[in-house]
């Protein structure tokens, strides 16, 4: 007797269940790891901060999670949002004291070409599948001079983009979602093809970070 497999469902599905703390495996490519959600949950550590402390007011958190970030930058004073696809996320992000939207980057999204910083924080550069699509539209939503906050890939070279797919510990598996991974080689010479000045590299504990200007 045959079995068939289960229908694969939307990838939000299982990052909620990982958000609500169900082991969550994040398969894309050759790499595969648990997601994530103890970090974005955690209290700020030092590393968060300085990527705080490197914000420009008003912030737009792109893919917030959380709201770990947008919730930092409140409590400063530093007026940000935080867009997130995940209703889950948002309401999280929500309680935490972080003003939160559920967005898609691609789609509309309040102040375009006003914010000062434009943050894409804990991989979120690989929105999309297409790190270059994604920062053309960040250039969009920055305003005139104002600062693209990229965290890189530690590898600096890594340049991969291809489908991503949830697996929870049930069984059930997620559709493919585009993703990407790229390291700061790579996006130093996508920021040259579209016209955008890497300004400064940090490496943050082992986190790298970039900042763009137009």
């Amino acid at each position: 007797m045959t079995t068939t497999a289960p229908r694969p469902v939307n990838p939000l599905v299982l990052f909620e269940a990982a958000l609500g703390g169900a082991p969550v495996m994040a398969v894309h490519l050759t790499h595969a790891a648990p997601v994530d959600v103890a970090a974005w949950t955690a209290e700020r550590d030092s590393v968060d901060e300085a990527i705080v402390g490197l914000c420009e007011g008003p912030v737009l958190d792109v893919g917030c999670g959380p709201g770990r970030f947008a919730a930092a930058l409140a409590a400063r004073g530093v007026p940000a949002l935080g867009i997130d696809v995940s209703r889950d996320a948002v309401r999280r992000a929500r309680a935490r004291g972080a003003v939160a939207l559920r967005r898609a980057v691609e789609g509309p999204v309040p102040g375009e070409g006003r914010w000062g910083t434009v943050l894409l924080a804990d991989g979120n550069i690989g929105i999309g599948g297409d790190p270059r699509s994604l920062l053309k539209r960040c250039r969009e939503l920055a305003r005139p001079g104002g600062l693209l906050l990229v965290e890189a890939d530690p590898d600096p070279e890594m340049d991969v983009s291809g489908p991503l797919v949830l697996h929870a510990e049930d069984g059930r598996r997620s559709r493919p979602l585009p993703w990407a991974r790229a390291g700061s080689l790579v996006l130093r010479a996508i920021a040259d093809e579209l016209g955008l000045v890497v300004a400064e590299e940090w490496d943050l504990a082992g986190r790298v970070m970039l900042s763009l200007r137009s």
